[in-house]
């Protein structure tokens, strides 16, 4: 079992990821504390294989613990799961070695196959004597096929779904724009235009932005990465087959 301590601030979010955990086969969760202070309190009596750290706490911050983790050496490996969308915390997380940045909110789905890349990678390291470039790509790169094919496709995400959202994005590619504007624009529900969004951004061809409205509730912004528009075109392009 891989074992993962969840140091979150926001009890009832802790509480999802733990439920989260326990759903996805060979994950334990050891623990769940809500600071940076009483994760390093816990370290030093437990071995735990994972992190899952958020971004914004009191005093001291989940990247400054992340640079602590780097520096002392210890081997423990760490996926971000935050609100934290800008250039400096994904940047500074992926330089000082987190094997993923989930963006809050995220889906199970999400939170699933990150797990689950991170058992099948450690379970090929710890298993092969040694590695060729082509067996450990996958896991570092995300590399396309060929040039022109768009990446393939998460589970229940689909093609044609795709097009449509792809469609309307590159309509509006000097603008910003939100799930619920796709949505209404494609007859596409709320819930999947947000799955199609999050994993575009995942991959780089869009930016996300957080807008606090006058209610205190965030509201997740989008806009296309010009430069990736070649991206989009190819998506588009499952509507004609």
């Amino acid at each position: 079992m891989i074992k993962i301590l969840i140091v979150e601030d926001d009890p009832m979010v802790a509480k999802f990821n733990r439920v989260y955990v326990e759903k996805v086969d060979g994950f334990e969760a050891a623990g769940v504390v809500h600071n940076v202070a009483q994760a390093w309190e816990f370290l030093k009596r437990e071995e735990v294989d994972l992190l899952l750290l958020d971004v914004y706490m009191s005093k001291t911050t989940g990247l400054e613990m992340l640079m602590e983790l780097r520096k002392s050496g210890r081997p423990v490996d760490v996926i971000i799961i935050t609100a934290a969308n800008d250039n400096y915390s994904v940047q500074t997380a992926l330089r000082y070695g987190a094997v993923d940045y989930l963006i809050k909110p995220f889906d199970f789905e999400r939170f699933r196959e990150s797990l689950l890349l991170y058992k099948k990678k450690q379970a090929f390291i710890n298993e092969a004597e040694a590695v060729s470039q082509e067996e450990l790509d996958p896991f570092l790169l995300n590399r396309e096929e060929s040039e022109g094919k768009p990446p393939s496709l998460p589970k229940g995400l689909t093609p044609i779904t795709f097009a449509r959202i792809a469609k309307q994005i590159k309509a509006w590619q000097d603008r910003t724009f939100s799930a619920k504007d796709i949505a209404e624009a494609t007859g596409i529900s709320r819930v999947s235009v947000r799955k199609y969004l999050h994993y575009l951004v995942d991959v780089d061809v869009l930016e996300a932005d957080v807008i606090y409205q006058s209610t205190g509730r965030p509201r997740h912004q989008f806009c296309l990465r010009i430069e990736k528009i070649d991206v989009i075109n190819t998506f588009m392009a499952a509507d004609k087959e």
